[in-house]
């Protein structure tokens, strides 16, 4: 009973708070992390698509990162797949907080869609239905869909000198022919197909930490266990999760569609299906794309995946074993210099890494940085958060989009 009577008087502060706090985070407050482009007015033409409106936990204060800008030599004309989506929106967001040279914005979706108005960071747009011949004339198109409409049509668009296509599905994640790209890690992959796989959220979060230390120290074995947020199953997840407490608060059966069991109070050890391994694809999706990513083919990697009941940001516990010697102090300078990492570690302070922290912000938070007691001096663990949505998926899109197009 007390835990309801503390969990209703939660919702009641929620209910108070200013509407601006359940914006999504791109429309909430102006981030300066990576810094922002100067750019000509832009026009800012139709668009929609798939699943719910994405919300902000909290908002934060931006640390400007160290990537220079400019001007860019053009402007360009950016299609959206999936526009309304969580990721989607957050696309969106980024465009217009980066000032991404930007001449018009069309958002594809199905001919049910067409025609209707959408609010937007950008303001309001109008829904084009998709055509192959229609995005093919963008310079860019984001696709925030499913697997199944990457498979039916990034190839196509991407085509015979066509439009760089950054698909947020998993569907080309391990094709060969395509580049899997974090830019801060492999940006000279980008070139070698105008189709390009956006990573998996978990793995793009975790790489931004463990990169610069695989450079300086290398990393025999990596061990790391998730805990990731509902937003990693979009705006339907999120919307799963408020609603499953609500209704717990009030006495009422949780119901669960999103995920396996129901998630309010509870963590759940089961991301995506089984595998043949033991491991669930979520789990392998590490492995794989870290390989693919660092170009380390052969580095013993182990991932437990877990779901847990906060809205957006994943939080990752991480051991590394080193081939040289890493000291605690020389690693954590590494990481306050590399561009995308805040380093988040005055444990005398109570300051680490929390999905409260880092929700909403593009930089990824590390900290609880110290010596392994199993690898000894050879060995490292810490704890990353990061928001799923930024730099698991929007955030990491955008910046792929800005080093194809060479806007710098």
């Amino acid at each position: 009973k007390s835990m309801v009577k503390i969990l209703t008087l939660v919702l009641a502060a929620l209910a108070l708070a200013p509407a601006s706090a359940f914006l999504p985070a791109t429309q909430r407050l102006r981030r300066t992390s990576y810094g922002l482009r100067q750019s000509s007015a832009a026009q800012h033409a139709g668009f929609r698509l798939v699943g719910g409106q994405s919300r902000a936990l909290s908002a934060g204060t931006r640390r400007a990162a160290q990537v220079t800008t400019s001007m860019a030599a053009k402007d360009f004309k950016v299609g959206i797949v999936g526009a309304t989506g969580a990721v989607g929106e957050e696309i969106l967001g980024v465009l217009k907080n980066r000032n991404f040279p930007v001449s018009s914005v069309v958002a594809f979706a199905s001919e049910r869609s067409a025609g209707k108005k959408i609010d937007t960071p950008m303001g309001e747009l109008e829904v084009q239905k998709f055509t192959l011949e229609a995005a093919r004339e963008c310079d860019v198109v984001f696709l925030a869909v499913d697997g199944d409409f990457a498979g039916d049509w990034a190839e196509k668009l991407a085509a015979d000198g066509g439009p760089y296509v950054i698909d947020n599905s998993s569907k080309f994640r391990y094709d060969d022919r395509v580049p899997l790209v974090i830019p801060e890690i492999n940006p000279e992959t980008i070139k070698k197909n105008r189709l390009i796989a956006n990573p998996n959220c978990t793995t793009a979060i975790a790489l931004m930490a463990l990169w610069p230390l695989f450079k300086a120290f290398g990393i025999k074995r990596c061990i790391m266990s998730t805990y990731q947020a509902a937003s990693g199953a979009g705006a339907p997840g999120m919307n799963e999760l408020k609603d499953g407490v609500a209704a717990f608060t009030k006495g009422e059966s949780v119901e669960n569609d999103i995920f396996v069991h129901p998630l309010p109070f509870n963590v759940i050890p089961h991301i995506d299906k089984f595998m043949d391994n033991g491991y669930t694809k979520e789990e392998m999706k590490v492995t794989w794309e870290t390989r693919k990513i660092m170009d380390a083919p052969d580095m013993p990697i182990s991932c437990t995946a877990v779901r847990i009941p906060t809205l957006r940001a994943h939080a990752e516990a991480i051991t590394i074993e080193t081939d040289k010697p890493c000291p605690p102090e020389e690693a954590r300078k590494l990481l306050a210099k590399a561009p995308g990492v805040r380093v988040a570690d005055d444990t005398g302070s109570n300051v680490y890494p929390m999905p409260l922290t880092a929700s909403t912000e593009y930089d990824v938070e590390v900290g609880r940085i110290r010596q392994s007691e199993v690898f000894g001096d050879h060995g490292l663990d810490l704890f990353v958060c990061g928001d799923q949505l930024l730099r698991g998926a929007a955030l990491n899109a955008v910046l792929v989009a800005e080093k194809a197009l060479e806007v710098s």
